[in-house]
């Protein structure tokens, strides 16, 4: 749910902070949690876009919403725009809707392939979908949109693999307190998978 978080007095540097990734990694349990430790506001776009009809249509063969990016950029920054706090913006294509001179911090959340594979299982994903989300976390499309949208020193990989929504929150909020370095290029599924012997389970159904 999107809500703005009125504090008595207006801060004088807005941060946006950006949480994306594969889809079922965590980013929504993530931002809520870091909303509420940081008195931040949380714009989550999956549901703006299903909820304000922020689309371009409908893919079939994913049957999955298209989202028109331009329509979700305006409304978006009218929302962060209204905002009097901080701001968490989660999505896996955040890093292409805010704007890179706003964004103070980007998190990229990764999980194994097979742990994500048993969330999207859980979910019902099948399929097309099911394996393309797959193939973006073992290739790292997320993390590749943020860095070439962002820059890479924004940009802050935390791997999610078996770790609860709590720990995951914790390791951010230590990077941003400084008490962390923010780092990328944490994990290497290809690497990881063809060390396990799993590789070719993957790369068969691309």
């Amino acid at each position: 749910m999107t809500q703005c978080c009125c504090v008595q007095e207006r801060l004088k540097f807005k941060k946006v902070i950006i949480v994306t990734g594969t889809p079922g990694v965590g980013k929504t349990a993530v931002s809520q949690l870091l909303a509420e430790k940081l008195g931040a506001s949380h714009i989550d776009l999956g549901e703006i876009v299903k909820r304000e009809r922020l689309t371009a249509g409908f893919d079939r063969r994913r049957a999955t919403l298209i989202a028109d990016e331009d329509k979700l950029k305006r409304r978006v920054q009218e929302l962060i725009d209204q905002c009097t706090s901080n701001v968490i913006v989660d999505g896996h294509y955040a890093a292409s809707i805010i704007p890179k001179r706003q964004v103070t911090r980007a998190f990229v959340l990764r999980c194994h392939p097979a742990q994500l594979k048993e969330r999207m299982d859980q979910r019902y994903l099948k399929d097309t979908k099911l394996w393309e989300n797959l193939a973006a976390e073992i290739l790292d499309v997320s993390l590749y949109d943020a860095v070439m949208n962002l820059s890479r020193r924004k940009v802050c990989e935390v791997d999610t693999t078996n770790k609860t929504v709590e720990v995951v929150a914790h390791e951010i909020m230590s990077i941003l307190e400084g008490r962390e370095r923010c780092r990328v290029r944490v994990v290497d599924w290809l690497g990881r998978l063809e060390d396990e012997g799993s590789l070719d389970y993957y790369l068969k159904q691309f």
